[in-house]
């Protein structure tokens, strides 16, 4: 299992809208920065991966403390889990796309 620390900044263009009065992060905020981190740390491509059964569990407020912790289960998936303060903020799954060559006719 790999375990890392994640960070939204708490200037995020999406507090914005988000909500003004009581900012929260957006659950597509949250699985961007997770997906890059597990990007970064297995040197795989996840711009095209799926994502499957995701369930955010808690509100992730501004400058909130976050750790991501995923690990293999098959050859293409992913389990991921993202906690703070020792409760569960969200997890969920995501198979990386396989990259199938196009072999000509000739």
């Amino acid at each position: 299992m790999t375990v890392t620390e994640l960070q939204i900044a708490a200037d995020h263009p999406a507090f914005v809208g988000h909500f003004p009065d009581m900012p929260i992060v957006p659950g597509v905020v949250l699985l961007d920065e997770a997906l890059h981190a597990i990007s970064r740390l297995t040197g795989e491509r996840v711009d095209r991966c799926t994502l499957g059964a995701v369930k955010f569990r808690r509100i992730v407020r501004p400058g909130q403390s976050l750790t991501l912790q995923f690990e293999w289960i098959r050859a293409h998936d992913i389990c991921f889990e993202i906690h703070s303060s020792g409760q569960m903020i969200a997890n969920g799954t995501l198979t990386l796309a396989q990259v199938i060559e196009s072999r000509g006719d000739g």
